[in-house]
């Protein structure tokens, strides 16, 4: 009985012994990793290749392989006195190496790959029209803009030009002793304390059809021939002084 018992324990330690942690495990991992591998490797041997990968290694062997006599053409060729290396041609001005091939790999028909290309120029064209388009559209605009500009500077300064010169046709006619002025406009508008009679010189002054340049030309007309003045120049010439010292009748001469 106690021999048994003494087999029993002997047992339980091996057992003890081989399972535990550390070097058991990390052998067998790697066990597992070297089978893997082998695996791997078999199968990359075992693989079999596709029709088109075999077709293609066929083809790139042969294209790589220079012409023997074997070859027909390459042995007329020889016995016309042509040399391996040597260029095409009676006087030697041929190619030297084959015409390449062009494999055609997709599904396209013939001329598809000339359509797609053309296509695709066409894109490009319509593409470089619409920014040639959208860029003179901008240019137009900005020198729309431009003009806009300066014709509404060049009307505020006509409006300026026409305030001030009725400004100076009310003082100089006042310094005559000209009590209404020749045309409602010719002065400018005196406040009125009633609204009625605001309301008429309004109306009477919008009922003109005289635009302010034209406005504007008629006063220092009258102002250059009734008082001698010229607003530009502003000074009030004496006799003939103003038709020699004055340099025109428009502001564009006193620039």
């Amino acid at each position: 009985m106690e021999e048994e018992e003494d087999d029993y324990m002997s047992d339980s330690f091996i057992n003890v012994q081989d399972i535990r942690p550390g070097l058991p495990m990390v052998r067998h991992v790697k066990e597992a990793i070297q089978k893997e591998e082998k695996q791997r490797e078999a199968n990359q041997k075992n693989r079999q290749k596709s029709l088109k990968e075999e077709e293609r290694e066929r083809r790139d062997t042969v294209l790589k392989s220079a012409l023997g006599n074997e070859n027909k053409g390459f042995a007329l060729l020889q016995k016309m006195g042509y040399k391996s290396g040597q260029a095409l041609g009676k006087s030697g001005g041929g190619i030297v190496e084959p015409i390449p091939l062009n494999i055609k790999t997709g599904r396209g028909g013939l001329g598809h790959e000339e359509s797609q290309k053309r296509k695709a120029e066409e894109r490009l064209e319509n593409y470089r029209r619409k920014i040639h388009m959208k860029k003179q559209a901008d240019e137009d605009a900005a020198d729309q803009f431009r003009m806009r500009f300066k014709s509404k500077q060049e009307e505020r300064k006509i409006e300026g030009d026409l305030r001030k010169s009725q400004r100076a046709c009310q003082q100089l006619d006042t310094q005559k002793d000209i009590k209404v002025p020749k045309e409602i406009w010719y002065w400018t508008e005196p406040e009125q304390e009633e609204k009625d009679q605001e309301e008429e010189e309004k109306d009477e002054y919008k009922d003109s059809d005289l635009s302010v340049l034209e406005k504007l030309q008629i006063l220092t007309a009258y102002l250059r021939e009734e008082h001698l003045y010229c607003i530009w120049c502003g000074t009030a010439y004496e006799g003939k002084n103003l038709s020699s010292n004055c340099p025109g009748d428009s502001s564009a001469d006193h620039d």
